[in-house]
């Protein structure tokens, strides 16, 4: 409509009324010249004030929209947003169709518009709605949900609840949801998480021809090595252990696997036999934190593929660190007489020899009375 007939509101259809109502000069010659069109257009009837939208829309199919996030916001077709005074009656219709619009992205003022009824962008526009399926990651429920869509350009017209397809598209996107809340979120186990310590161990040692099993790298390439082992999984919780263990254990190249075994084991067997599980994630290398008096008779410092000595957190009975040692031998003759003479007051029940080499490795505590 031209600029001033009918005043300069936002709202369409209401300056279509007020023109319509006028009887002035200006609006008496605007209106026989929409006559005019209007029989040169094939006998179309001058428009009523409820027809603004529908006919507006006709024009710009790609300016309908739809109201989004704060009131006064809208979200075009064409997928360019823009917004209207709050206090506009435009502001509380669900649809509208955007006659003039300034400004840039992200604080875009529309001039003018009307409303639109959805029955009335069904009729108008059948032809260009399209229907789809969407599945989206839902950070606050770890699940995924899916909605059917009708969609009109950017402008979503209805939608109503589907079934989770169980299908590899879905999984891809559970797998980057979960990357997207953090990895760490996942059923690791403490046998997994040592089984990743133990390649990243073998990675800084060796060099690259061990996975990158970093956060930043799973996280990067999710969907190649996640989503095909938790194929038919809906949310997190139902991600198991198993699901897990499965998709990394694929990443270790089968040549590496006895590698793994032989150069960084899971546990070392010491004196009294026990196998104590060594701790790949501690700083300064692996580490073995194991009973003094299990040590006992051991006169070399333990190593894990031949050639890196672990580092010994060396406890009392009552599992605290006494000393912490590269060097087991030299631990004997030197700092252990100053532990010994400590310890003996305190776990008086305990053996401490004035000679651990030759002494016996045990687990147990002496006898009541000896």
């Amino acid at each position: 409509m031209e600029r001033g007939l009918g005043g300069d509101g936002i709202d369409l259809d209401a300056r279509v009324e007020r023109f319509l109502r006028d009887r002035g000069q200006r609006a008496a010659d605007m209106r026989r010249l929409a006559q005019g069109w209007a029989r040169t257009a094939g006998g179309a009837q001058e428009p009523g004030p409820a027809e603004a939208g529908p006919l507006l829309a006709l024009a710009y199919p790609d300016r309908i929209a739809r109201a989004r996030g704060r009131e006064g916001e809208f979200v075009m077709a064409n997928g360019r947003a823009g917004r209207v005074d709050p206090a506009s009656p435009l502001a509380r219709h669900p649809f509208l169709v955007v006659a003039d619009i300034v400004g840039a992205a992200g604080n875009a003022r529309i001039l003018a518009a009307a409303a639109i009824t959805p029955e009335a962008i069904e009729a108008g526009f059948a032809d260009r709605i399209e229907s789809a399926t969407l599945v989206a990651f839902d950070p606050e429920a770890l699940a995924l949900r899916a909605r059917a869509l009708r969609r009109l350009g950017a402008v979503t017209l209805g939608e109503r609840t589907l079934p989770v397809p169980r299908d590899a598209a879905s999984a891809a996107i559970l797998a980057r949801g979960i990357a997207g809340i953090g990895l760490d979120r996942l059923p690791w186990t403490p046998a997994l998480t040592q089984w990743r310590a133990r390649i990243r161990f073998l990675r800084d040692a060796e060099g690259t021809e061990w996975p990158d099993l970093s956060d930043e790298a799973l996280a990067a390439d999710v969907t190649d090595w996640l989503a095909p082992a938790i194929l038919g999984r809906t949310s997190l919780d139902g991600v198991s252990a198993d699901d897990l263990g499965q998709a990394l254990h694929a990443l270790l190249p089968w040549p590496l696997r006895s590698r793994l075994e032989a150069e960084a084991p899971t546990h070392v067997e010491v004196p009294t036999g026990s196998r104590i599980p060594i701790d790949y994630a501690a700083e300064g290398g692996p580490v073995l934190a194991v009973r003094v008096q299990e040590l006992f008779g051991l006169d070399r410092h333990p190593v894990i593929g031949g050639r890196v000595p672990l580092v010994l957190h060396l406890l009392s009975p009552g599992h605290r660190p006494v000393q912490i040692t590269r060097d087991l031998p030299g631990f004997w003759r030197g700092s252990w007489s100053a532990v010994r003479s400590e310890m003996r007051g305190r776990y008086p029940r305990h053996p401490w020899p004035e000679d651990p080499v030759a002494a016996p490795p045990t687990r147990r505590a002496k006898p009541r009375g000896t």
